[in-house]
């Protein structure tokens, strides 16, 4: 039997270096994230390793590939976390420093069911998390994490014999030759490959230069202190530093991958920053054109284009908008057999042919290259000019406590919903639809629609507006939803503003 961990330990006291601690707020609907050493320490992450063994186990499941990111502490955290494993019965396949992909590449390439990639993704450094899942290509779910929750605080944690440790020579290497084994393009392109100093930087420049494209490596040196910017292609620091890059480099296109490489974003040839759901409508309309009624599912923050725009309705497109998050969408995507996901954040995901179901931003970036490549008489702003005009705004995330955000939602859910109900009025207008499949989407008569949801993996709320008619109509709508959560005592400021 293992303690129960403690949520209030302070660090470098004695009791933080001998007993267990796990903030509970860190486990969170698909995956868990802690800031480190803040809300967890080193016993804790032990004690997690044994809860997702013993989880594991009594579904069979005994062998688990795992990596880490690279921050200054990662390594450290994986080897708590394989020792827990071990102790809890499991084999442990340990690819080194790896992108959250590579996992889910060795799952398939070394028949391991289950993965424990060790990684905070894109939040700024002091945070830490790992990404599990036991199905592949397929990441844990809220059930799955609640019953690892439960089980880390149920102090009932059981040590299992059998435990084994392997490492695993030549990952990256098989990786990028998958990624490698097409047809290398064969339009000119030049591409400014921003990696934000995190784990992309020594693979993206490789692979696409492999395939024939011209890379200008920007930020690809690895740097845990993330000197430059935190590696999050939705952020604008990130993008607008990739678009002074592409203008002085008069190139094609800029690529910026995310702090653990399953994320993708856009600069066009002149410079604009293309937000990645419109992306993901064009990467829509180029695989629709060769797979007429094409089935897509798209998260709940994404643009409505995928439902109106005119080629998308030629090639007889079916798009279903869904809970956002890496997990949500690829079990979705699983589950209906459709051909490609897309999220806002700029997760996409493809099924075969086109890939392996999970989310990684070398895939994406093929896929996107592939666009510039089939229409080789278009650059990327061509390609953009050509969708329908709407207003959009970046991802805003106004700050609300973990353990409130979900209150706050549900009032929100319920202050609308009535309002719509009730034929009440928002920015002059009816609302037309309301969906509640993650937070809510406010629909108005013109097409105009707002989202307000939770963060699933920090403590914050989403807020997306998007208007097909004017400007003018996306900052009225966003006046509506801010003015509604200023009234609410637990939310605070936002992280950007349109």
């Amino acid at each position: 039997m293992y303690p129960q961990p403690k949520s209030n330990l302070i660090p470098n006291t004695l009791e933080f270096e001998t007993e267990p601690f796990v903030k509970r707020e860190g486990f969170r609907e698909y995956d868990v994230r802690w800031l480190y050493p803040e809300e967890i320490n080193l016993a804790g992450i032990h004690l997690l390793g044994v809860a997702l063994a013993n989880q594991l186990a009594e579904v069979g499941k005994t062998e688990i590939v795992t990596g880490h990111d690279f921050r200054s502490y990662s390594s450290a955290i994986k080897a708590a976390l394989i020792t827990g494993m071990m102790s809890g019965g499991a084999s442990v396949h340990d690819i080194g420093l790896a992108l959250s992909p590579m996992a889910y590449f060795a799952q398939f390439d070394l028949d391991v069911p289950a993965v424990a990639m060790v990684t905070a993704s894109h939040n700024e450094n002091g945070w830490t998390g790992v990404k599990m899942g036991s199905s592949p290509p397929l990441t844990f779910g809220p059930e799955e994490i609640e019953n690892l929750r439960d089980r880390i605080f149920s102090g009932e944690l059981a040590a299992r014999s059998g435990g084994s440790y392997h490492y695993v020579e030549g990952n990256a290497k098989r990786y990028m030759d998958d990624l490698t084994s097409r047809n290398p393009f064969t339009r000119k392109l030049k591409a400014v490959v921003a990696c934000g100093n995190g784990t992309a930087g020594p693979f993206v420049p490789k692979v696409l230069k492999r395939l024939g494209i011209e890379v200008v490596p920007l930020h690809c040196d690895l740097d845990h202190t993330f000197p430059n910017h935190n590696p999050n292609p939705e952020d604008l620091t990130m993008l607008n530093a990739l678009a002074d890059a592409v203008l002085n480099a008069e190139a094609d296109i800029g690529l910026a991958f995310d702090g653990d490489g399953d994320r993708c974003g856009v600069v066009d040839n002149e410079g604009h920053k293309i937000f990645a759901d419109k992306v993901g409508v064009l990467i829509a309309r180029d695989l629709s054109s060769m797979r007429p009624d094409a089935q897509f599912v798209v998260d709940i923050k994404s643009t409505s284009l995928f439902l109106t725009d005119p080629q998308l309705l030629k090639n007889g497109a079916q798009t279903e908008y869904w809970k956002t998050g890496h997990s949500h969408i690829k079990r979705r995507l699983f589950e209906v057999g459709a051909l490609a996901g897309f999220e806002k954040s700029g997760h996409y995901f493809f099924n075969p042919p086109l890939g392996r179901g999970y989310d990684d931003g070398l895939v994406s970036a093929l896929a996107i290259l592939d666009l510039l490549e089939h229409n080789c008489t278009n650059t990327m702003a061509d390609l953009v000019r050509s969708l329908p005009q709407t207003w959009s705004t970046p991802t805003m995330a106004p700050h609300c406590p973990d353990n409130q955000k979900y209150c706050v939602v549900g009032r929100a859910v319920d202050h609308f919903l009535s309002l719509a109900v009730n034929g009440g009025h928002l920015a002059g207008q009816k609302v037309r639809e309301t969906i509640t499949v993650n937070g809510i989407r406010l629909v108005l008569e013109d097409g105009t629609w707002g989202l307000i949801r939770a963060s699933s993996n920090k403590p914050e709320l989403v807020v997306v507006v998007e208007s097909p008619q004017s400007e003018e109509n996306m900052h009225t709508m966003f006046a509506v939803i801010n003015n509604w959560l200023s009234e609410q005592p637990e939310v605070g400021e936002y992280n950007q503003k349109i």
